[in-house]
């Protein structure tokens, strides 16, 4: 089947997309930074930087090259975010019905859509309804769903909403059973990082600092599954904090806050908060807080991060900390996505993918 990414960034969404066996055809996105890693990471895809609000469902089926199964995507959350200031004016609340304005033209036999859980709240609620309305009388719709990345597996809490419709025409309706299959225990932030403190420094490439895991013991089963072949990895490098810093995070305790900067510690036994993303240039360059190390007085790495929200070693993300930290904090984690999908995929068992029912049609 045929998938379009619509706000791909760095490309968690797509990354869980490809987990669980599908193919994504075309990822759109207007950010030139967050997206700078995606055609590594997906060398199949082809990107396009576009608006997506200038976007048809025309147009989007002619660069995905043919009739497309499957939209996902999460449009920009500021505007609904508890964190933000949920202002009507921000331009970027339009785009939810941007997405659903293009799933209503593509019909799709699929689509997923995820966001902040303040969409659901009053200030929000509306806005989503008045997109749902554009889709609901052709889309079986599971009612929209807050569900936490760490119920699936992952060693992050992200709550996210969830909207996902199945064509009436074309698929069964998913339910919450469908879902709560693919639930497991957490993993720690010990599952996920820990092995990380033997690896070695190998070099740079392309502005990258590249490392290798070393045996030293043997890994959890969750880093095993994101351990690259080769062992190697970029991100790694950990920040040079003043010696007052390194003295105030030495006195924080796990699972307790800096009260200055307000980071919080991660404790090896749990999961790791919600990393932040925090804002582009055009937006003052807040750079949001990272969590403190378990043990060292310093701040989680690229990598340790990208671990956390489930991202294989093998993904990369930007040369700079700063852009780093903004494309895993915007993302889907690849956990929950990969979760979603198989769900999607276990319905649409025996069904053919449009460009097929269209053939079979025409003998």
């Amino acid at each position: 089947m045929r998938l379009v990414d619509l706000f791909c960034g760095s490309g968690g969404f797509s990354r869980g997309a490809h987990q669980a066996g599908f193919d994504v055809a075309a990822a759109f996105d207007i950010d030139p930074i967050l997206t700078s890693s995606y055609e590594y990471n997906f060398p199949q895809t082809n990107l396009f930087l576009r608006d997506v609000a200038e976007l048809d469902g025309t147009t989007l089926e002619s660069l995905a090259d043919g009739l497309v199964d499957g939209i996902f995507g999460g449009p920009p959350c500021q505007g609904f975010s508890d964190m933000g200031r949920k202002d009507p004016a921000d331009i970027r609340r339009k785009l939810l019905g941007h997405f659903f304005r293009i799933v209503a033209e593509v019909e799709p036999t699929f689509f997923v859509m995820e966001n902040v859980r303040g969409l659901a709240y009053a200030h929000s609620k509306g806005e989503l309804e008045a997109a749902l309305k554009m889709v609901e009388d052709r889309y079986h719709v599971l009612d929209p769903r807050v569900w936490d990345a760490s119920e699936f597996g992952a060693a992050t809490r992200r709550n996210r909403i969830f909207v996902i419709g199945m064509h009436k025409d074309r698929a069964d309706p998913l339910s919450l059973e469908d879902l709560a299959v693919w639930k497991k225990p957490a993993a720690t932030v010990q599952n996920a990082i820990s092995d990380l403190e033997a690896a070695e420094y190998v070099g740079e490439e392309d502005g990258f600092d590249i490392w290798r895991t070393k045996s030293n013991g043997r890994p959890s089963g969750y880093a095993s599954r994101l351990r690259a072949s080769n062992g190697l990895f970029t991100g790694h490098r950990a920040t040079a904090h003043t010696d007052q810093t390194v003295e105030r995070f030495s006195t924080v305790q796990p699972g307790q806050m800096d009260k200055v900067g307000r980071h919080p510690r991660l404790d090896w036994r749990g999961q790791c908060p919600t990393l932040r993303a925090g804002t582009g240039a055009e937006r003052g360059s807040y750079q949001a807080v990272r969590p403190i190390h378990p043990d060292h007085h310093r701040v989680i790495t690229v990598r340790e991060a990208a671990r956390l929200q489930g991202f294989p070693d093998s993904h990369r993300f930007h040369p700079t900390v700063w852009h780093s930290f903004r494309m895993i904090g915007n993302s889907v984690s690849p956990i929950i996505a990969e979760a979603v999908f198989r769900a999607i995929d276990a319905k649409l068992q025996g069904v053919a993918s449009r460009e097929e029912g269209y053939a079979q049609a025409a003998e």
